[in-house]
């Protein structure tokens, strides 16, 4: 019971912070929710189904990729060349150490209008590639937060049923 009482409370903190993380870049947000589930899974009563945690740690992997595949895909979707897919790939990780957290949001954007304007493209051209790189982060977001609350709520349910059934 004590053993089981530190995973459940691991796990809380570890939903906490991978829901943070779908909007900090800096954190692993969905892998963290996942480590919840499997913090949970270490207890006396609560048995998720492989099938269960082998479809949702495909899923967190997808997400962890298309995280970083999203924004330069916007760059590019919106017509935005090499230059600008690499300045939107490298503001990405800049956004790490520059102003965070508005340094994640924000430097895809202006590395992939910058990556433009050396690739000698109009204004308007690389303005229009670094909106692509900023809708791809907030589309990156909304999936990572999608996916996170579905690991919250079955985290949540079964942390439920784990003290009813006590």
């Amino acid at each position: 019971m004590t053993v089981d009482l530190i995973l459940i409370i691991l796990g809380v903190i570890l939903i906490v912070v991978g829901l943070v993380g779908c909007v900090i870049p800096a954190l692993p947000g969905v892998p963290l929710n996942y480590l919840a589930i499997i913090s949970l899974q270490f207890t006396s009563k609560i048995d998720f189904s492989s099938q269960f945690l082998v479809i949702w740690a495909i899923v967190v992997i997808i997400v962890q990729v298309l995280d970083y595949y999203i924004p330069i895909w916007g760059t590019k979707k919106l017509g935005g060349g090499s230059y600008g897919a690499w300045g939107a790939a490298i503001g990405i990780v800049l956004g790490m150490f520059v102003f965070p957290p508005w340094g994640f949001i924000f430097m895809p954007f202006v590395c992939a209008v910058v990556g433009e304007l050396l690739d000698n493209k109009e204004f308007p051209v690389a303005l229009k590639a670094g909106f692509g790189a900023f809708v791809g982060f907030l589309a990156g977001t909304v999936i990572k937060l999608a996916v996170a609350s579905v690991l919250s709520f079955y985290f949540f349910r079964e942390v439920i049923r784990y003290f009813l059934n006590d």
